[in-house]
């Protein structure tokens, strides 16, 4: 009996296992999940067969550091690209016009939901959701389910305003993906959505921040950690 080829496949179910814990919705917890799995697997090494190069990786930096500053990093070059697309327009930051976008798309929802949708703190939202409505972008009226809630939508003015400004947004969306070919945005599409499906979840609890990495940390399980 080939016990190397044994402990090989139970290696990589533990592997799977792992995974799966951390991101439930990426594949079922079933044979034909793990065969999924494992050709996701294969298809990215298959592209990817050697380990990429990150700063400090000679010294012990561990990818996990690498990560977080890159998505820090490319968070800082979006909105540089962003503050070019809306200067000399009536948006202030990007944040505004993510809003109207997002209402836009989605239709008329609750101040919280917009807020929500856009990973912002509620007082931080606020102040968007409040200057936004000074200027005419958009409009509350009164939710028919529950006459507490107010319901934000975009006015007509708030779409012309977007669309005077929807080419340049265009263009600074394509400056951010910047040299990757079609394989490579439809690759990082999926890791991201990946992060997004594991954080977001955490995000919408809105756990204490003194306790919310003990929080995460009992409740997920982290490779090296």
């Amino acid at each position: 009996m080939n016990y190397t080829l044994i402990k090989d496949y139970i290696d990589l179910l533990e592997e799977f296992e792992t995974e799966v814990s951390n991101s439930p919705e990426s594949y079922p917890v079933t044979i034909q999940g793990f065969k999924a799995w494992i050709s996701g697997k294969g298809n990215i090494e298959a592209h990817h067969p050697e380990e990429p190069y990150w700063e400090g990786k000679e010294n012990g930096r561990t990818p996990e550091s690498a990560i977080s500053t890159l998505l820090v990093h490319l968070n800082r070059y979006a909105k540089t690209y962003s503050k070019s697309a809306i200067s000399h327009s009536e948006f202030s930051t990007q944040e505004d016009f993510i809003y109207l976008i997002n209402l836009k798309a989605f239709g008329e929802m609750s101040k919280m939901a917009l807020i929500k949708k856009n990973i912002h703190d509620k007082p931080v939202g606020m102040l968007i959701i409040a200057r936004l409505l000074r200027q005419g972008l958009i409009e509350q009226t009164d939710s028919d389910l529950d006459k507490r809630s107010k319901l934000i939508r975009i006015t007509e003015r708030g779409l012309q305003v977007l669309e005077n400004q929807m080419e340049k947004i265009r263009q600074a969306t394509n400056i951010v993906a910047g040299n990757l070919n079609h394989y490579e945005k439809m690759e990082l599409i999926r890791i991201l959505n990946k992060l997004d499906r594991f954080h977001y979840p955490i995000f919408s609890r809105n756990i204490n921040p003194d306790e919310l990495i003990n929080t995460v940390y009992d409740e997920y399980v982290f490779k090296g950690s």
